[in-house]
C-alpha cells in the first residue's frame, strides 16, 4: 500500500490562495475588477470614505502598494478621492457609482465560486477549518506584532 504524500500545510494554503484567486480574478474580470481590490472594495461598499492609510491597515499592505493600486482603481473608474472635511489638507478615498454598480453581481460571482471551493465539506467540517484557520492567524497577528516590536527595538546603524 502506497502512502498518500500531503504536502506542508502552509504551502498547500499558498497553492489553494494562488489557484482561488486566478479563478476569481477570471470571473471578476468581465465586471472590470481584481481579487486585489476587494479590500477596498469591501471597505467602501457601504459609502464610507476612508484615508488611504486606513485602506493600507485593513489590506494590510504597505503604504505605496496601496497608492499604487488606488491610482489604478481611479484610473478605472472604480474610486475617487475627496477632500477630507476634517483636513483640508488629507483626501479621502470613495467607490465611484460605476463600482457600487458592480459589485452585487461581483459578490455573487465570489459567493458561488466559494461554494464550489467548499463542496463537499459539511458543516462541522467547515466549523472546524474555519477554526483553525483563526487560530492560525492569531499565530501570525501575534508573530507580527513581535516581529515590529523587536525592529523597534534593534540597534539603528547611524
Amino acid at each position: 500500500m502506497t502512502e498518500l504524500h500531503v504536502p506542508h500545510p502552509m504551502k498547500l494554503l499558498g497553492r489553494v490562495t494562488r489557484g482561488f484567486y486566478r479563478l476569481a480574478d477570471v470571473e471578476l474580470r468581465p465586471y472590470g475588477l481584481a481579487t486585489g481590490q476587494l479590500p477596498v472594495l469591501v471597505s467602501l461598499k457601504n459609502g464610507q470614505a476612508l484615508s488611504q492609510a486606513e485602506l493600507a491597515r485593513i489590506a494590510q499592505v504597505e503604504q505605496p502598494s496601496m497608492a499604487q493600486l488606488l491610482n489604478r482603481m481611479e484610473r478605472d473608474g472604480l474610486v475617487e478621492r475627496l477632500p477630507d472635511p476634517q483636513d483640508k489638507r488629507s483626501r479621502l478615498i470613495s467607490l465611484t457609482a460605476a463600482a457600487s454598480e458592480r459589485l452585487p453581481r461581483a459578490k455573487r460571482q465570489m459567493e458561488t465560486l466559494t461554494s464550489q471551493a467548499l463542496a463537499g465539506f459539511t458543516p462541522e467540517e467547515l466549523t472546524q477549518f474555519g477554526a483553525f484557520l483563526a487560530r492560525m492567524n492569531d499565530n501570525i497577528e501575534r508573530m507580527a506584532v513581535g516581529a515590529a516590536e523587536a525592529a523597534e527595538g534593534a540597534p539603528h546603524g547611524d
